[in-house]
């Protein structure tokens, strides 16, 4: 049976049949005594814990019964993820965790929760299982909207983790209707010949796989919104595998080519968790799910294109097929007139040698939002890094047979080419932002294990309720 995020999570009516986690940081070491006893104190320090950040120790209390110690991170430092190292290194039972009163709480939900996570495709223990710690929350912490992101991300990494045979455009856009129309999204998949119509560019891209593309496009009204509530539309690029098309790539770099479609599960988590958080909003999702593959269909290098807003785009590389995707959804986006307009993929290379697996690179037309974003990034622990949409670079997508070219004429800045391409479709005086992120952790750490994930979704999401005053209290 699939594991939910609630099965790692367990309601007590005695909270002291709990086991205890005490939280701690370097300077409230002389609390030991107190915490587990004189001679469990002298156990811990002869053991050399120091509650330096992640630092974890087990002791039996005077009764037998274990405690944890956990050193925190320094003060003033917000790290939800550094409670996922709980889920991993507690035994099993019943843990409740005891923070100073600095730490907000829905962090140790959020937290724990992340890092119960796994994902296999075989039998075996797993979070919520007999030999699993729980965390022990109330009935409300259980319902709460730490549990809520923790679900979206759990479903977004669970997309991005699944195997490309299981995964096609088909399934992911399948997955999209399962997640959304509980919650009363009116979600329409698109398909054959209405596609091609609508959406040539992205046609251009998926019709080369004999899994055909999808266009997944989804509408929903929080009940708290009125006629005048700001429309946010979500744009992802949901590539379920990108063997580079003829441009194709070495066999090196396609072993993660099942996360190309990260920025749609990403963009599919953040509507889910406005959903059911019911921001109130009027919102707009937009899925270009397609597999390039090489085949009698498949574009080639050089082809040209007249795309849905009517610009003409050569095909200098069949690799860079992620702008493709994104630029038919942008246009047809921009058609309502949004009050926001954000799309997110794993798009470039280039953004990962310049910041890294762990900072999307935000690109924006707005000084304003950019820097709330960046902002909120921060407050949430959930970063982004801006770079420039430089013009001075727009030449370099100029072609001599089309309004422009997919590529870059020269082999630098390849993730603000890409910004500048997409910007050709998003009209003139929309705000606009695009995340160009990784969506991927390359080895486990607390919070965030090997395989799939979705940073940015957590920052984004604040960043809509402080942008349009949405906060029904304090963001946590």
């Amino acid at each position: 049976m699939p594991v939910h995020v609630t099965d790692c999570l367990t309601v007590l009516r005695r909270q002291k049949d709990a086991c205890l986690v005490h939280a701690l940081r370097e300077e409230a070491l002389d609390q030991l005594p107190t915490l587990v006893g004189p001679a469990g104190a002298a156990f811990v320090l002869a053991a050399g814990f120091k509650a330096r950040p992640g630092q974890f120790v087990l002791v039996p209390d005077a009764k037998g019964k274990p405690v944890a110690l956990f050193g925190l991170a320094p003060q003033g430092v917000r790290d939800p993820y550094q409670f996922g190292a709980l889920a991993r290194r507690l035994p099993a039972g019943n843990w409740q965790v005891k923070t100073p009163a600095d730490t907000v709480r829905q962090d140790v939900v959020l937290g724990f929760c992340l890092g119960a996570y796994t994902f296999a495709l075989k039998s075996g223990a797993g979070a919520g299982q007999p030999d699993a710690p729980h965390l022990v929350v109330t009935e409300t912490e259980k319902k709460s909207r730490a549990v809520e992101t923790a679900i979206s991300l759990w479903l977004a990494r669970d997309l991005i983790n699944m195997p490309a045979n299981l995964l096609g455009p088909s399934e992911l856009a399948h997955a999209a209707r399962e997640a959304l129309t509980p919650f009363g999204a009116e979600v329409t998949v698109i398909k054959g010949k209405a596609l091609d119509k609508a959406y040539p560019l992205l046609a251009h891209v998926g019709n080369g796989s004999e899994r055909g593309p999808r266009v997944v496009v989804a509408r929903w009204r929080s009940s708290k919104a009125s006629k005048k509530a700001p429309v946010i539309s979500l744009v992802g690029k949901g590539v379920c595998f990108d063997s580079g098309g003829y441009d194709i790539k070495p066999s090196g770099g396609m072993l993660r080519m099942k996360k190309d479609m990260g920025g749609a599960a990403s963009v599919l988590a953040l509507a889910r968790l406005i959903m059911a958080q019911s921001l109130p909003v009027q919102l707009e999702l937009r899925l270009g799910c397609v597999e390039n593959s090489v085949s009698g269909h498949a574009m080639r290098p050089l082809d040209v294109v007249t795309s849905r807003a009517g610009l003409t785009v050569e095909i200098g590389n069949t690799d860079a097929e992620g702008r493709l995707v994104l630029c038919d959804l942008l246009a047809e986006a921009g058609e309502s007139n949004p009050d926001l307009l954000l799309d997110m993929a794993t798009l470039t290379g280039a953004a990962r040698v310049a910041l890294g697996p762990d900072l999307p690179a935000l690109f924006c037309n707005d000084n304003t939002l950019a820097q709330t974003l960046i902002e909120v990034s921060e407050a949430e622990a959930d970063p982004l890094w801006r770079l420039p949409l430089w013009q001075g670079y727009a030449g370099w997508l100029r072609s001599p047979v089309a309004d422009l070219n997919n590529i870059s004429s020269r082999p630098m800045a390849g993730a603000v080419t890409a910004g500048l391409f997409l910007e050709r479709f998003v009209k003139a005086g929309q705000q606009w932002a695009h995340i160009d992120t990784y969506g991927w952790n390359d080895s486990s750490r607390p919070g965030k294990p090997e395989g799939g994930d979705s940073p940015g979704v957590r920052a984004i999401f604040a960043t809509l309720e402080k942008l349009f005053g949405l906060q029904n209290g304090a963001v946590s």
